[in-house]
């Protein structure tokens, strides 16, 4: 009771936070939340809290995890987020509350820099761009003034700098505890400092990188912790399924070469014996995934028969198996070599380690028939990345995540579908768990309208991009521009704003022109601009005011149900006894549908108009289970009642 009743005085009318704030509001959702999660805290609960745009969650589970004095980790869903949370939320609790709090956050092992890669970075025999040796210089100047070694920082270098990628401390080529930097190692400095904070701020792929490292001798990064939350823990699914699962990339075998050579030129150990294998390992890996090449995107494997050469996909190379056969041997000779070399050195230990992690891996995506796995090769340019995906993470989280921690506490303002909690708890491993569902803070029915059209084709019926430019021209004429037009693939994308672009007046932006934060800028800056995007921009993404008046969804966001990764949970929801397409394909269509419209309404001034141009939601039974979760907008099916919304009181 002594909780809640100081929650509600610090959150409420006449408390420090309303003191502190300029644009104070008091919200009983926030208080309630609040209180929520304080009681899962002290009674040792888990906790499922869907808090609707505006309740402000993260001041509702800031407070309560800052006064429980245990130490607690905080992942979201980005690196934004991260700082967000870092350098400013916590400073104004802290400015607030007149106290300090023992605070740290932590970022992936390759957003830091190593300093024995600076060290050898001259000895490079070339550079990836004309531009490296002025950014090459514009990091050692900063590396002599940093604190964090957070590449962050470097805000003047280009996003994309792959200069960075040879000085990075990612854990693939560290030598932890053996390198003669390790102390002053700024991945050891920010772990000593989660070490003695009680708040540590991460991200997901941070976290899980970390839970999947946990039960191993080397490479986990985070300290023990009592408390974990989750902020916009709808994605945590695919990100642990990423982190549970393993990837071979021919960018791997690259950097191993690569690397393997300049560790023995370093060190002085080269023979032409060991030189030649390395090179020869260079060649049969060309050689290995050269019969990937031709093709794009995402295709399943069937597991390796090395005796008849044959591994089953979209591969039309039948000596496939030979190939893989000369590749893993040739793995073993380099090893064996690395582990015979006299001189050894932290370099040399570290690819030894490489060789015979790559080795393990490779057979267990291509020589393995798991039921409890897919296996499934990613195709982008040159870059082909072979892989083992868990298919159900549920029981990995419920072992190695919700039993070893004191209290979990999962939020987003999209974690129910159809009203309750039962769709993630089934994908998420979690039983026995409090539940709280805050609603909006914001009054959709008077800021905005949802406009859904009945005379348009189901998006797979001849004519629905014809039909759905002339809608878009009509919602865009009433919303003046200022509008996303969401899109879920990029070749529809493409269609409808080549269909567009000479018949609007308002600037047309496009996802691919610019990177996001690029394209994000150019919008907020551009009078009465029409972003048309795809799912990157569904999520995560946050413009206030009059600039973005209107969001427009192309249709009902279902995965593709023949991506392999959907293909293989479809199967395993079947197979269980389940019906997958209401237990699992509509309920994660639903939560991505409630992100993409969650785009618009972002503060009580806001007004617009959400459009759906997909009648589906309309004409078939399953469209309730989506409208009983949307926010309640106003539906329409009358355009004029489009053109008339921003005229109305």
């Amino acid at each position: 009771m002594a909780l809640r009743e100081e929650l509600d005085r610090i959150l409420g009318p006449e408390g420090e936070i309303a003191a502190n704030h300029p644009f104070y509001e008091h919200r009983p959702g926030q208080i309630q939340m609040a209180q929520a999660v304080g009681h899962a805290i002290e009674e040792k609960r888990h906790l499922c809290v869907e808090a609707g745009t505006g309740t402000g969650k993260t001041m509702a589970y800031l407070l309560p995890i800052i006064l429980s004095d245990k130490r607690v980790i905080v992942s979201t869903a980005t690196k934004n987020l991260q700082e967000q949370l870092f350098f400013r939320d916590i400073p104004f609790l802290e400015n607030a509350l007149g106290r300090t709090f023992s605070v740290c956050y932590m970022k992936g092992r390759s957003n830091y820099l190593c300093w024995s890669k600076l060290d050898a970075i001259d000895k490079e025999q070339y550079l990836f761009s004309p531009h490296d040796p002025e950014y090459l210089k514009i990091i050692k100047k900063w590396a002599q003034e940093t604190e964090t070694g957070d590449r962050a920082e470097l805000s003047e270098l280009p996003d994309n700098l792959t200069l960075w990628h040879r000085l990075d401390a990612r854990r693939e080529t560290c030598a932890g505890q053996k390198c003669r930097n390790f102390d002053s190692c700024f991945v050891t400095k920010v772990r000593q400092q989660a070490l003695a904070s009680d708040i540590v701020v991460v991200n997901h792929h941070l976290f899980f990188a970390d839970l999947s490292l946990r039960q191993e001798d080397y490479g986990a990064i985070l300290p023990d912790y009592a408390v974990l939350v989750f902020d916009e823990a709808h994605e945590i699914e695919d990100v642990a399924t990423q982190y549970f699962g393993i990837m071979v990339s021919n960018y791997r075998f690259e950097e191993l070469v690569r690397d393997a050579e300049k560790a023995l030129s370093e060190t002085g150990a080269s023979t032409s014996y060991l030189s030649g294998q390395i090179a020869r390992l260079g060649e049969r890996s060309t050689g290995f995934f050269v019969s990937f090449q031709g093709l794009e995107g995402r295709y399943v494997l069937r597991p390796l028969d090395t005796g008849a050469g044959i591994c089953r996909g979209p591969l039309n190379a039948d000596n496939l198996g030979e190939a893989y056969t000369g590749l893993r041997s040739q793995l073993d000779v380099v090893r064996t070599g690395l582990q015979n070399v006299p001189v050894q050195s932290e370099s040399i230990e570290a690819l030894i380690r490489r060789c015979m992690e790559i080795g393990d891996e490779l057979t267990a995506i291509l020589e393995n028939d798991s039921n409890e796995h897919v296996y499934w090769c990613e195709i982008r340019g040159r870059g082909i990345f072979l892989r083992a995906s868990p298919i159900n993470v549920a029981p990995l989280l419920k072992d190695r995540l919700f039993a070893c921690v004191d209290s979990a506490i999962l939020t987003s303002a999209t974690l129910s579908t159809a009203g309750n909690f039962l769709f993630v708890k089934s994908r998420l491993g979690l039983e026995v768990t409090d539940e709280l569902i805050v609603p909006s803070h914001f009054d959709f029915e008077r800021q905005s309208i949802f406009y859904v059209p009945r005379n348009i084709p189901e998006p797979r019926e001849e004519g629905w991009i014809r039909t759905a430019s002339d809608e878009l021209e009509t919602i865009l004429g009433a919303s003046r521009g200022r509008a996303f037009v969401l899109f879920t693939s990029y070749f529809q994308m493409k269609q409808v704003y080549q269909s567009l672009e000479n018949r609007l007046t308002f600037p047309m932006l496009m996802q691919g022109e610019m990177s996001k934060s690029g394209l994000l800028d150019l919008f907020r800056s551009t009078p009465n601009a029409v972003l048309f995007a795809t799912n990157s921009f569904w999520q995560g993404v946050d413009v206030q005011g009059e600039q973005l008046s209107c969001v427009v969804i192309d249709k009902l966001p279902f995965s593709v149900p023949s991506d392999p990764v959907t293909a293989a949970r479809i199967a395993y929801v079947n197979e269980s006894g389940g019906n997958a397409f209401y237990d699992y394909q509509i309920p994660s269509a639903t939560i991505l549908l409630k992100q993409g419209l969650g785009r618009l309404i972002r503060s009580k001034t806001d007004r617009g108009i959400l459009a759906l141009l997909d009648k589906r939601i309309l004409t078939k039974g399953y469209g309730r289970m989506f409208l009983q979760s949307l926010p309640p907008a106003p539906l329409t099916h009358d355009s004029r009642r489009v053109h008339t919304f921003f005229n109305d009181d």
